[in-house]
Order: C-alpha cells, then structure tokens, then sequence
C-alpha cells in the first residue's frame, strides 16, 4: 500500500500539494501493483473522499472530529501512527511543509525509519547493495537536491518500512485520472486513537494573514534574475506582468541582491512553478533555476548573451538588453491588445 497523508487548505479543500501527491502515487502503486490509499484528518469532512476519487485514491481514510481541526502536532500523529502501525503501508507521502515537516520527522523517528525531506521526484526501480550483496527489486527512489542544489542526491530505504518521503509543492503535475473513479472510505474512531495528552496543547486564538503573492498557480509568469541590476530595473518586469495578466518571479540571485521579495524565488531553494508561459528576463539559466521553471508550457529567453544555458530551454529567444527590450514589449502589447 502507499499511504498518502492529505492536507486540508483553510478552505475546507484538500491541498493541493496532497492533490499532487495522490496522482504520483497512483502511477507509483500501478508500477508497485498495489493499492493508493489517503488519509483526511480534521472537522466536517463529511465527503471529502468526493475530492480525492478522481485521483484514482482506492481508499480514503477519514478522521472527522473536531480536536483534529485546525492542526496539531499530537493528535494529527496518534491517529497517522496508528494508521500506519494498523496497515503496514510500504510508502508514506506527505508534503514538505510546515506541517508535513512537522508531521514527518516524528513519524519517522517513533517507527525508526528512513524519511527523505524535499524531494522533487519519485521513482520505482532495483537496487543492489553491493557491500551486503543484496538485490532488491521496486526500491522507492527519493530524488533532491542536496549541498545547496549543487548535485542531485538519489536516495533509497533498502531495509526499513515504510519509506518515508516528503514531497516539495509543485513539483508534481496534479491530473485527475478519471471523474468517476469510485473508492471505498474508512471511517475512523478518533476516541479510539486520541489521548487526554494529545490535547495539552490548545489553540486559543487564530490569526490568518491572506497570502499576498501567489505565482505557483499563475498561467503567466515574468521572471527576473540578476541581469536585471537593480530594484528599480525590476518595476519594469511588473508593469509587463501587469499587461500580460502574470505574475512576478525572481531567481535566488534577484532576491539576495534585494531585486525582488523572497515569496517571488522561482528554483531548487524557491517554489517550483508550471506556467502556461515564462518569460525569463536577465536570466542566465542556473540548473538551480531552471529546475523550478523547466515544466513551463512556453519559454522565451531576454538576455545579452546568445549562449546563456538558459536558451537551451527556451521555445523563443530574444538577443538583446532587456532594459530595452521589455519596455518594446509592453508598448507592443498595449498598442494591440483589443
């Protein structure tokens, strides 16, 4: 079984870096010739199983009460530990983060099993130990980066269930297999997990802050990196996004220069961003970056050297200084926009 553990957004909805998870889960349990199940812990959840059938989740575990609304460590764990300890699955997916780098390491460390943080792909394959001399056949691979995005680690938990992994936001396209995929639900007794310990922690009060940025779900993103050369250079890159309807997004180089804010960082360190276009103003093209943005659906290039790694992805490149270049765009797009 692979065991996905489900987050649920302030909405009511299931997240969807959780939506993510159950689509590569489902090609991994296909591969595993197993079954793709997901567990929902929180309040009113009545028919959430609805959102996570078309994903092709053979069965959803649900916990509906209200201890388990908003989120905390203690009683999230005992009912995901018991879960696991009670059907023994053999991959655990959540998503990286706050709360699955929360939830993760504890799990982790109470079953004494391996846990892979941040990863940003998954695959099925053999595995020889060479020192043991062992073979193992569909070993979990848990590719990330590592030693700051400089290479890219594959790691494997030959020996210890269930491989545990945790899963960066958009890494993963989110597809639904079929409409009208049909599971089965397991309803689960929270008294039966929960202790009077598990509520020592209480949440008194809630403030929540709306997200201000938001260019992981943008269709159309305008991204600048340290070619840019300054602050003010970067407003230019808003009036465009603002024409085109797209947001802003900056590599790591922008943001440690103070061109852009931290939320913008598109890359490896940054989110990862699937757009229906990206427009790559300044940007040389680091592997760290480009493995933020390489999924985009259309790719143009701005910049003054024709070679930039960048070009290599791009679908449309323009040679040029993009001081003079983006500003030809907006007027070009204002002047023939209906």
């Amino acid at each position: 079984m692979i065991l996905i553990y489900c987050e649920l957004a302030e909405n009511g909805h299931i997240a969807d870096v959780s939506l993510e998870l159950c689509t590569k889960g489902r090609s991994l349990a296909n591969q595993l010739g197993t079954q793709l199940s997901a567990l929902v812990c929180g309040s009113g959840i009545a028919e959430i199983e609805k959102q996570l059938y078309p994903f092709g989740v053979d069965k959803v575990f649900k916990a509906d009460d209200r201890r388990l609304s908003p989120y905390r460590t203690l009683p999230h764990f005992a009912v995901l530990y018991k879960v696991i300890e009670e059907n023994r699955p053999d991959v655990v997916l959540m998503g990286a983060t706050c709360v699955g780098r929360d939830l993760a390491p504890r799990i982790s460390s109470y079953l004494r099993c391996g846990l892979t943080a941040d990863c940003t792909s998954l695959e099925i394959g053999p595995y020889e130990d060479k020192v043991a001399k062992k073979q193992y056949d569909k070993i979990l691979y848990q590719i990330r980066p590592a030693f700051g995005g400089n290479i890219i680690a594959t790691i494997v938990n030959p020996e210890t269930r269930p491989q545990m992994a945790t899963v960066r936001e958009g890494v993963m396209k989110k597809e639904v297999l079929d409409a009208n995929y049909k599971g089965t639900v397991v309803t689960l007794d929270a008294d039966k997990y929960l202790r009077g310990e598990d509520e020592c922690v209480k949440i008194i009060a809630r403030e929540i802050e709306q997200q201000k940025i938001n260019i992981k779900n943008s269709s159309i993103i305008v991204a600048g990196g340290y070619g840019m050369g300054s602050k003010e250079n970067f407003e230019m890159l808003h009036q465009l996004a603002q024409a085109l309807g797209g947001e802003v997004g900056a590599t790591r180089a922008a943001v440690d220069a103070g061109f852009a804010e931290g939320d913008r960082q598109i890359g490896q360190t940054g989110v990862t961003v699937r757009p229906k276009l990206y427009i790559a103003c300044g940007i040389s093209g680091a592997v760290q970056h480009r493995a933020g943005m390489d999924q985009s659906g259309k790719i143009i290039s701005i910049n003054t050297d024709p070679d930039a790694p960048i070009n290599a992805i791009a679908d449309y490149t323009i040679i040029g200084d993009v001081c003079k270049v983006v500003p030809q765009l907006i007027a070009c797009y204002n002047k023939n926009k209906k």
